[in-house]
C-alpha cells in the first residue's frame, strides 16, 4: 500500500520587496517560503520563545523593559513577548508587507491577535539592517529572527548585520546593560567569537533540541556598561 501524504496548498503568493514570499498550508501547518527558502512554520515555537525568555532572564530583573524583535515571522517571539507583563514597550520590525498582512488581517491572526491589540505592541515595515543603523530609538533587548542563523542568511544583504558592522549598529541601538539574543537553525561557535570579538560580554549559547538533527540555538551576548 502507498503512503498518502498532504500536498502544501498555496495560501498566499507575493513578489515582495526582496523576493518571493510564499505562506502555504502543509496539513495543519503554516510555513513561510522566501524566495524557494523554507523559513519557519507553526509547528513548534520553543525556540522563538526561548530567544525572548533568555533575553529577558539577562536583563536581571530590569523595570519594564523594551525590546526590539527582528522579524515578524509566524507570530510566535511576538505573541509570547506580549503574554509577559514584565515588558515595556514591544517593538517588531518586518520587511515584507505580505507577511504583515498574513498577521492582520489573514490566516496568522490566529497566532498574534492578542499581541497586535496589545497598546505596547508597534509593528515597523522596514528593513532591519537599515533600521538599526538609522534609528535614534534604543532598547533593552534585541531579539533577532530574520534568518537562519549567521551562517544562513535569507537574502545576501543579511550578511552584514552578523558582521562586526552589523553588531556595532546592534550595539548602538541597545542601552547600556541591554542584550543581544540572535536565533539560529544550529549552534555556532564561531559566531559567538565574532560576538566576543564585537566586544558583547557573557556570551552564551542557549539551546532547543529538535526531533532530529542539530538543536535550534539562541546566542546571547550583553552590551557593556
Amino acid at each position: 500500500m502507498t503512503a498518502v501524504y498532504d500536498s502544501p496548498v498555496i495560501l498566499d503568493r507575493r513578489d515582495g520587496p526582496y523576493g518571493e514570499v510564499v505562506l502555504r498550508r502543509h496539513g495543519a501547518l503554516l510555513q513561510i517560503i522566501a524566495n524557494g527558502c523554507f523559513l519557519m512554520d507553526t509547528s513548534d515555537g520553543r525556540s522563538e520563545r526561548l530567544l525572548v525568555d533568555a533575553a529577558y532572564r539577562a536583563l536581571d530583573g530590569r523595570p519594564e523593559p523594551n525590546v526590539l524583535i527582528g522579524g515578524l515571522g509566524v507570530g510566535f517571539s511576538l505573541a509570547h513577548a506580549a503574554t509577559s507583563p514584565g515588558w515595556g514597550r514591544i517593538t517588531v520590525v518586518e520587511r515584507e508587507p505580505a507577511v504583515i498582512d498574513w498577521h492582520r488581517d489573514g490566516p496568522l491572526a490566529a497566532v498574534s491577535a492578542t499581541a497586535l491589540a496589545d497598546p505596547r505592541t508597534e509593528v515597523v515595515q522596514d528593513d532591519l539592517v537599515a533600521f538599526v543603523n538609522e534609528t535614534s530609538d534604543t532598547f533593552d533587548a534585541l531579539c533577532l529572527d530574520i534568518d537562519n542563523g549567521p551562517g544562513w542568511t535569507v537574502t545576501d544583504g543579511n550578511h552584514t548585520l552578523y558582521s562586526p558592522a552589523g553588531l556595532a549598529a546592534c550595539a548602538r541601538v541597545l542601552t547600556c546593560g541591554g542584550v543581544l539574543a540572535v536565533w539560529s537553525a544550529e549552534p555556532s561557535p564561531e559566531f559567538e567569537g565574532t560576538l566576543r570579538n564585537a566586544g558583547f560580554q557573557q556570551v552564551r549559547t542557549e539551546e532547543v533540541p529538535v526531533a532530529r538533527g542539530v538543536p535550534d540555538a539562541v546566542h546571547l551576548g550583553v552590551r557593556p556598561g
